[in-house]
């Protein structure tokens, strides 16, 4: 009998936990942790700057936890692609015009629009050509998060030292810059980098827009051009400057490095190729003052190279566990006025109307370079040309491994153009 009590004693108990239990799993779900992922590719201003701004979203929402994810740009898209594949990639990660079209191709992004109907993302402030880029058949699979330009940077007081005035960007040419080079090297011997060593195919583009082509078919189905002259001379440039001394060992310059490991930031080049939001990062790791240039024309130039680009979206992954959380913050990062003051343009000059506003009155004098340069480029450029097609990081690869073999001298101009073409409307066609 003493058994029977004590067991329907202990039923009992459980009976009257029952509803304690059940509350106490509401609490959970109402007030548990919304969790996510963010993912970009960086240098360390980004990467401090972004880490900031996370942590004043966290403060201000003490129920979310964010885990974040940088890497370089080298090694960036094999990591997502590895993450892709293995269906592990983040809630919202850091994306690029080239990609745009392969990844919805796959169809591996989500569309935004209903967040924006819904106003989880606000755009109200945002004009329609700076969403263009991210819009692909109607349907928005990527928030831009500032505007860009090509450019390269140079330190002044180098130019001042060999008494060579600084250039008039609108109409300088690659003669005049194959010029100021030598006479630079001949006078301290600090030589010149090659041009965009990341990516050379972005050197190549601006030259051969200039010409009215572009590098790729509109189509994307081949190459945008068939007179191989500019591509000849692209090269040929940088090895005239390499034969007499001028240019840096490519072996030692196309090695992936920080910006503080870089050439510029060691002296050894007075010039360097970026895009304009990479400002900060390149002179805070070159610890002095630079300056910013159009890159210079070709003979005989149709019309500008340059064009304004988005400087990068955030995407959210069609794979995304928390997509919802994801927009939340995005929405954040995009408008509010604190944590761009934090961001201070790193990804390029802010879309939004107000926050570009706000940051051009209270500006240091690098955003300040920045945003004069973006007008500069604005006024001097043409129209941008369609997303990359779905094969280019193929084809940016092999650019990238024919000029390293072209300026080493393993194959001939003449054949590594060649090369170059071949190669590059087969990738493109497949």
């Amino acid at each position: 009998m003493k058994g029977i009590k004590t067991v329907f004693l202990f039923l009992l108990c459980a009976l009257m936990l029952v509803p304690t239990l059940v509350l106490a799993q509401g609490a959970v779900e109402e007030t548990g942790e919304s969790y996510m992922r963010l993912a970009w590719w960086g240098n360390p201003t980004r990467d401090e700057r972004t880490i900031k701004v996370v942590n004043m979203y966290m403060e201000q929402h003490p129920n979310v936890k964010i885990e974040t994810e940088t890497t370089g740009w080298a090694g960036y898209w094999d990591k997502m692609n590895t993450q892709a594949a293995a269906g592990s990639l983040p809630d919202l990660m850091q994306h690029d015009y080239a990609y745009m079209l392969q990844w919805v191709g796959r169809n591996q992004l989500l569309d935004l629009t209903g967040y924006v109907d819904s106003g989880v993302i606000k755009l109200d402030k945002v004009a329609e050509s700076a969403l263009a880029g991210g819009r692909v058949n109607g349907k928005l699979y990527g928030i831009n998060l500032g505007s860009n330009a090509v450019c390269l940077v140079y330190d002044p007081a180098v130019l001042a030292t060999c008494g060579i005035a600084e250039p008039d960007s609108t109409t300088w040419t690659w003669a005049d810059f194959e010029r100021i080079a030598t006479e630079v090297y001949q006078k301290t011997g600090v030589q010149t980098i090659p041009f965009f060593t990341t990516d050379p195919k972005v050197g190549f583009d601006n030259m051969v827009r200039q010409t009215g082509a572009s590098t790729y078919a509109k189509t994307g189905k081949g190459l945008g051009f068939t007179d191989p002259t500019v591509l000849k001379e692209f090269f040929a440039i940088q090895l005239r400057l390499l034969k007499s001394g001028v240019l840096i060992n490519p072996e030692i310059a196309f090695v992936t490095v920080t910006p503080e490991e870089g050439e510029l930031a060691k002296g050894r080049t007075w010039v360097e190729f970026i895009w304009s939001n990479q400002l900060a990062s390149t002179q805070s790791a070159a610890k002095r003052p630079l300056k910013m240039a159009l890159l210079p024309k070709i003979a005989n130039a149709k019309q500008p190279g340059t064009f304004l680009k988005p400087s990068m979206f955030f995407s959210i992954p069609a794979t995304a566990e928390n997509p919802k959380e994801a927009a939340r913050f995005l929405n954040f990062f995009l408008n509010d006025i604190a944590a761009n003051d934090i961001l201070l343009g790193d990804r390029g000059v802010p879309v939004p109307s107000d926050v570009r506003a706000h940051m051009t009155e209270g500006a240091s004098d690098i955003n300040k370079t920045i945003f004069n340069f973006i007008s500069l480029a604005a006024n001097n450029s043409s129209a941008i040309d369609p997303p990359d097609p779905t094969n280019s990081g193929e084809f940016l690869k092999m650019f990238r491994d024919a000029t390293q073999e072209i300026l080493l001298g393993k194959i001939s101009l003449d054949d590594g153009a060649v090369k170059v073409m071949a190669k590059g409307n087969e990738i493109l066609k497949k």
